[in-house]
C-alpha cells in the first residue's frame, strides 16, 4: 500500500506545495516563510514518523494568517489523500506529551468527520512575532480538510512556546498511532462499514 500523496494550492495570497509519506522515517523539509510554524511542523514529522515536504510562499508582509491557515488546508488535503480508503487503519490515536512544565493531551479519530475541540489558553498573545491564535486556525483548517476529529486539551503550562510545542509533538504522536495499520483488520475500522 502506497501511502504517499501530494497536494497544492495557489491563490492571490499563497502558493503551497506539500508532499507526505505516512510510512516515512520523520524526514522533513519545511519552509513556509513563518519560522515558528516551520519549527512546529518539524515536530509533527519527527514525532509522527512521516516524511513531510512543505514549501509555501504567502503574503506574510501583511501577516501570517493566510499562510498558516492555507498550509493547514493543504496538509489536511494531503493527509486525506494519503489515507486512501482508510482500510486496515488503527483509526484512533492519542498522546499526552510534556514539554517542561507544559502538559498537553491530543486525541485523533480518522473518522471521516471534521470536528475540532480546542481547550487551550496561553499566558501571552504572541510567541516572538507569532500570534498564538493562529494555532487554532491551523488545526481547524487541517481537521476540516483531512476530515478527522481532533481534541486538544492543555493540562498544565505557563510558557506559551512550551505549550505550542507540546501540542504539535502530541499531534505527531497521535497521528502516528492513528495511521498505523492493524494487521488483523481487513476492512474499514467502523461497525457501520464506512468512515464518514
Amino acid at each position: 500500500m502506497d501511502r504517499r500523496s501530494e497536494a497544492n494550492r495557489q491563490t492571490e495570497e499563497t502558493t503551497i506545495n506539500i508532499r507526505i509519506n505516512l510510512d516515512g522515517s520523520g524526514q522533513h523539509k519545511v519552509s513556509t516563510g513563518v519560522p515558528f510554524l516551520d519549527h512546529m511542523l518539524d515536530q509533527v514529522a519527527v514525532h509522527g514518523m512521516m516524511d513531510l515536504v512543505i514549501l509555501a510562499q504567502g503574503d506574510v508582509h501583511i501577516d501570517d494568517h493566510h499562510t498558516v491557515e492555507d498550509v493547514g488546508i493543504v496538509l489536511g488535503q494531503a493527509l486525506r489523500k494519503a489515507l486512501g480508503q482508510r482500510k486496515g487503519l488503527a483509526r484512533y490515536g492519542s498522546a499526552t506529551i510534556p514539554m517542561d512544565e507544559a502538559l498537553v493531551m491530543v486525541a485523533v479519530d480518522l473518522s471521516g468527520r471534521s470536528y475540532l475541540a480546542y481547550k487551550v489558553t496561553y499566558p501571552q498573545a504572541n510567541i516572538g512575532h507569532f500570534d498564538v491564535q493562529l494555532i487554532e486556525e491551523f488545526l481547524r483548517a487541517l481537521v476540516t480538510n483531512a476530515q478527522i476529529t481532533l481534541h486538544v486539551r492543555l493540562l498544565a503550562g505557563r510558557n506559551a512556546h512550551h505549550i505550542a510545542e507540546a501540542i504539535f509533538k502530541a499531534l505527531g504522536r497521535a497521528l502516528y498511532d492513528a495511521v498505523g495499520l492493524d494487521l488483523r483488520r481487513i476492512g474499514i475500522p467502523s461497525s457501520k462499514g464506512a468512515l464518514e
